[in-house]
């Protein structure tokens, strides 16, 4: 294969932008809680409200498709990972609660636009038949990279001793080196269909738009408390929540793929509903937790069912029409972050005066999940959508319910 040959893969560019974002992401996400506590004196109720307006761009990803208007989606693309980059580099250099709050927003405007747009090219880029496989493939190399990320952090901290700003500041301009790769390497690869320039929101898709709903709740509740869990209750350091994340990266690293693989052979309703029991076990547990072993290994579980949430996007991508992919990408990261921008704030307030019910809030969300879950159809299409029922019937959908 020549050089020629590899630059006009666009699977290949997907993978490169996929390394890039856990450079700077995971060096922001690794650092905030032990940054958040110690330089900017947060408490849960500031690491609520950060995580809520870190969100906010999130609920707003809808309007990823005006910018359809003036960019083509793989430019977009890498100017949000600038703008992540950028965020990330200036954290250190603000150590105080407001500061926090604006590099934080500047982040995750970069952070939620890509994602937004990554998960629209995918789905247009990839053949339905390849895309769980390559969509493991690119959490795969997003886990190496933040092996690398956890790894430098480690060193800087433990053995070299510098200070959070400069390890900010390599995480964010390793990521700006990526994309100036990527600039100068790719060319501009066409969309095979013209995608919508306007939002898209149907009623067919409500299986997946209450699943997203769900997901961005659920998810928030590990991302934002079951990480400063970590620090409060049992005192993990900078180097131990690194140590944690290197093992998280390093099984999605070996495993994202296969699972992938694996999700094209059972099917996506099998892997939704395994992904949804073990997560609320998984939550049940958080809330009556008492040992710091345990701890770290229910958290490195829930990281790990993470994986399988490449079956909502295949199931999606198997009964959208074609041309809906991009508008429909942007109004998804919106549902998923309705209860996001909300939930961190409110729960904050809770976890005051009960860690245990937070995350017993994430249990019931799970197991509501779960029953919806049982309506993916064994075979989606266009034309199968959904099952009705509680059980999903293994029948075709009713007669007139799939419009």
């Amino acid at each position: 294969m020549t050089l020629k040959d590899l630059r006009n893969r666009p699977d290949l560019l997907l993978l490169l932008m996929a390394g890039a974002v856990p450079l700077s992401f995971a060096t922001w996400q690794t650092l905030l809680n032990n940054f958040a506590l110690e330089r900017a004196a947060f408490s849960g109720v500031e690491i609520g409200i950060l995580q809520s307006l870190r969100e906010i761009p999130g609920f707003l990803a809808f309007a990823v498709v005006f910018l359809l208007f003036v960019f083509r989606e793989q430019t977009i693309a890498l100017l949000s990972l600038v703008l992540l980059a950028t965020g990330t580099l200036i954290t250190g250099m603000f150590p105080t609660v407001i500061g926090l709050y604006l590099t934080t927003v500047i982040m995750s405007i970069g952070f939620h636009y890509y994602e937004t747009i990554q998960t629209s090219l995918s789905l247009q880029w990839l053949d339905k038949d390849r895309a769980p496989e390559v969509l493991g493939r690119i959490i795969a190399v997003g886990a190496f990279t933040s092996i690398v990320t956890f790894a430098v952090i480690w060193l800087a901290f433990d053995l070299i001793g510098l200070d959070f700003t400069p390890v900010y500041a390599i995480g964010g301009g390793a990521t700006l080196l990526i994309v100036l790769f990527c600039v100068v390497a790719f060319p501009y690869f066409p969309v095979k269909i013209q995608q919508h320039r306007h939002m898209v929101l149907r009623k067919r898709y409500w299986l997946y738009y209450a699943l997203t709903f769900l997901s961005g709740a659920r998810r928030q509740i590990f991302i934002v408390f079951a990480g400063f869990l970590m620090v409060e209750k049992f005192g993990y350091s900078v180097a131990a929540i690194s140590v944690l994340f290197f093992v998280n990266a390093t099984l999605n690293m070996l495993f994202a793929t296969r699972i992938g693989k694996l999700i094209g052979v059972v099917g996506e309703r099998a892997a939704l509903v395994f992904e949804y029991t073990g997560l609320v076990v998984v939550f049940v547990a958080y809330a009556f937790v008492n040992n710091a072993g345990v701890a770290a290994g229910l958290y490195v579980i829930d990281h790990f069912f993470f994986a399988l949430a490449i079956a909502m996007k295949t199931y999606f991508q198997k009964i959208a029409d074609p041309a809906d992919i991009a508008s429909s990408a942007g109004v998804a990261f919106t549902i998923n972050h309705i209860s996001a921008v909300v939930l961190p704030a409110v729960l904050g307030v809770l976890w005051l005066s009960s860690p245990a019910a937070v995350f017993l809030v994430g249990a019931g969300l799970a197991g509501l999940s779960l029953l919806l879950s049982f309506n993916v159809p064994l075979a989606p299409t266009p034309e199968n959508g959904m099952v009705v029922g509680r059980w999903g019937a293994l029948a075709p959908a009713r007669p007139g319910a799939w419009k």
